[in-house]
C-alpha cells in the first residue's frame, strides 16, 4: 500500500486526513491531534507524496513545514473544494473533498507564502486595523461632543486641532468629568496616529529594501503601501499565466452569468483580497483626479471612460490595467515602459 495523495482538513486542535493509493482507493482515514499529526504523516507516507489543504488560517505555515520534509504541498481556495463535498459537511467529508479536488487537472492552486510575505502582510493587517479603529475613535468623539453642542469638523486633521481648543475653552459648558474623558479620547487618538506612523515607516523601509517594490512605484497610482501589499499578496507573479488571470484573482474582472449562447457580464467579481483591491481602486481614483490636464495615452484613455461612463467604472478599469501592468513587471523583472506618444 503506497499512499500517493493526502487531503488534510485543518482545524485548531483536530486534523482529519484522507489518503488514497494509486487505484484511487481510500486507504488512510484518521483524525489526528495537533501535536501528533506531523509525526503520523511522516510514519505513513513517503516524501514526494502530494498533500492538499484548504488555503485557510495556518495553511501556509504547515505547507512550508511539509515542503521542508520533501512533500509536495498544494493549497486550494475553499470555493474550489466545496463542489466535491459529498452529502453532509463534516471533517471527514471535507478531507475527502480536498483529496478529490487536488486531483482534478483544472483545479487552480494557491502559491505558498514565504515568511517574508506573511511578515509584510501582518504589517498591513495591523495598520489597516489601526486606521479603522482611529476612524471609529474620531466618530465616537464627534458623537459625544455633539451632545454638548460642539460640532466637530469632518476630517481627522481638523478634529485633532479642534479638541485642544475645546479643552482650553472654559466657557463652552463642558463639565470637568467630560473634559477628563475627552482628554483621554484625544490621547487615544494621538497614540493611534503614532502607531500608524510607525507602521508607515516600516512599510517605507520594506519598500526601499525590495527592488520589486521600487519598480512597482513607477506605476501611477501605486505608492509604498500598494507596492508592498502586492508583494505580500501576490509574491511570485509567474503563478499566473497572464495579467488578466492576476486581475481576475483580485476580483477586478466582470462576473459572468451567461447561458444559451448569450453572454451577460455583471459587475466585478470582488474575489480575492479585498484590501489590495481597494488600494488599487483608490490609487486609480487619485490618477483620474490628476489626469484631466494630461495628454499621455493612459490619461486620455481613462478620461474617455470617465466622461462616458460612471467614474467608478473608470476607476476599476484603470485598477484592472494597473494590475495587468504590475503582473508584467513582477513576472518579467522589467521596469515600467509606457507606450510612447
Amino acid at each position: 500500500m503506497k499512499i500517493i495523495r493526502v487531503g488534510v482538513d485543518l482545524a485548531k486542535n483536530v486534523f482529519q486526513v484522507h489518503g488514497v493509493d494509486r487505484s484511487e482507493k481510500a486507504v488512510w482515514r484518521r483524525k489526528l491531534v495537533r501535536g501528533d499529526w506531523i509525526k503520523a504523516l511522516l510514519s505513513e507516507i513517503e516524501p514526494g507524496c502530494e498533500i492538499g489543504m484548504e488555503a485557510c488560517s495556518g495553511a501556509h505555515h504547515w505547507a512550508r513545514l511539509l515542503q521542508a520534509r520533501g512533500y509536495t504541498v498544494k493549497l486550494i481556495a475553499p470555493q474550489f473544494v466545496k463542489p466535491y463535498v459529498k452529502s453532509n459537511k463534516n471533517d471527514a467529508n471535507d478531507a475527502e473533498a480536498i483529496c478529490e479536488a487536488m486531483s482534478r487537472p483544472t483545479t487552480r492552486f494557491v502559491a505558498v507564502k514565504t515568511v517574508e510575505q506573511q511578515d509584510i502582510q501582518a504589517v498591513h493587517r495591523v495598520r489597516a486595523s489601526l486606521v479603522e479603529q482611529r476612524k471609529a475613535k474620531g466618530n465616537q468623539i464627534r458623537g459625544l461632543t455633539a451632545e454638548y453642542g460642539l460640532i466637530a469638523p469632518k476630517e481627522l486633521l481638523y478634529l485633532r486641532a479642534t479638541i485642544p481648543r475645546w479643552l482650553e475653552d472654559q466657557e463652552n459648558g463642558l463639565s470637568e468629568r467630560f473634559r477628563r474623558l475627552l482628554r483621554g479620547l484625544w490621547e487615544d487618538l494621538l497614540t493611534m496616529d503614532q502607531r500608524v506612523e510607525e507602521l508607515d515607516r516600516e512599510i517605507e523601509q520594506i519598500t526601499r529594501q525590495d527592488p520589486v517594490a521600487v519598480r512597482l512605484q513607477q506605476l501611477r497610482g501605486i505608492g509604498p503601501v500598494t507596492a508592498t501589499a502586492l508583494l505580500a499578496t501576490i509574491g511570485d507573479a509567474s503563478q499566473f499565466a497572464n495579467g488578466r488571470q492576476m486581475a481576475a484573482s483580485l476580483g477586478l474582472t466582470p462576473k459572468q452569468n451567461s447561458s444559451g449562447g448569450k453572454e451577460r457580464l455583471l459587475g466585478i467579481s470582488k474575489r480575492g483580497d479585498v484590501y489590495l483591491r481597494s488600494l488599487l481602486v483608490h490609487g486609480a481614483r487619485a490618477v483620474i483626479r490628476t489626469a484631466q490636464n494630461k495628454t499621455d495615452r493612459l490619461s486620455t484613455w481613462v478620461m474617455r471612460i470617465a466622461t462616458t461612463r460612471h467614474p467608478n467604472i473608470a476607476a476599476v478599469a484603470l485598477a484592472n490595467k494597473t494590475a495587468r501592468i504590475a503582473w508584467a513587471m513582477m513576472s518579467r523583472g522589467t521596469d515600467y515602459r509606457p507606450i510612447p506618444e
